[in-house]
């Protein structure tokens, strides 16, 4: 049961940030556990079954990242990440190009939202392609990201702009990926059992718009 993050939680990530070294973490590895590892994993838990009784037959899986990072990219000799985060996504061999809910706790903020990590451009150019086919139904789809100031569309865009068909498919046409994203420096719900709520809240809010995207490799191949 998720009872909320502590501010021994966020006390450890960080000291892991400025003692990011084996020594270090060895002797504070209970904490790591006790503090953060545990209820990380008991809100992934909370979360993943709020979603599936809010959003059903989606076949969605769940993952928490490790905390120590993959020994061939360590490159700044540091071992350890200082954030964690959890997924909720369809099993897929090649998970950065999917669309996938996530959450993360860092030092200072967390975030959460539903994009991809690098879609492919074959997946870019069929969701333009999608666009321009019914302008106006992927205007439907986006119109509630408009009436709120939550979740912000973020991503890379190509230097030279594609033409979209409308003015609000604009921002969408030319990214090369994309993510839907909200963050926020830590506040009252992140230390209580409520965030559970929040969180399923906001990716039942998102769901609309997987649907849409997790469908998108399944069109046909197209030119770009």
């Amino acid at each position: 049961m998720f009872n909320g993050f502590s501010s021994r939680t966020i006390d450890f990530m960080w000291e892991l940030r400025f003692n990011n070294n084996r020594e270090w973490f060895l002797e504070h590895k209970e904490v790591y556990q006790a503090e953060f590892q545990v209820p990380m994993k008991a809100l992934a838990a909370a979360v993943f079954e709020g979603v599936n009784k809010a959003c059903p037959d989606r076949g969605f899986i769940s993952k928490v990242s490790r905390i120590y990072k993959d020994a061939r990219r360590i490159k700044d000799g540091e071992p350890y990440r200082d954030h964690l985060w959890f997924s909720i996504e369809r099993p897929s061999e090649e998970w950065t190009s999917t669309p996938v809910f996530w959450f993360e706790l860092s030092p200072d903020h967390w975030s959460c939202g539903l994009g991809y990590y690098q879609a492919k451009p074959m997946t870019m150019a069929k969701l333009r392609a999608r666009i321009d086919k019914s302008p106006k139904a992927f205007e439907t789809l986006i119109a509630p990201l408009a009436a709120q100031d939550y979740f912000f569309l973020e991503g890379a865009e190509y230097a030279r702009k594609k033409q979209a068909p409308t003015p609000k498919t604009a921002p969408w046409y030319n990214k090369k990926s994309f993510a839907l994203m909200h963050t926020q420096p830590h506040d009252a719900e992140l230390f209580s059992p409520e965030f559970v709520k929040k969180l399923v809240d906001n990716f039942t809010f998102l769901m609309p718009l997987y649907d849409y995207f997790v469908t998108l490799d399944a069109d046909p191949d197209v030119q770009f």
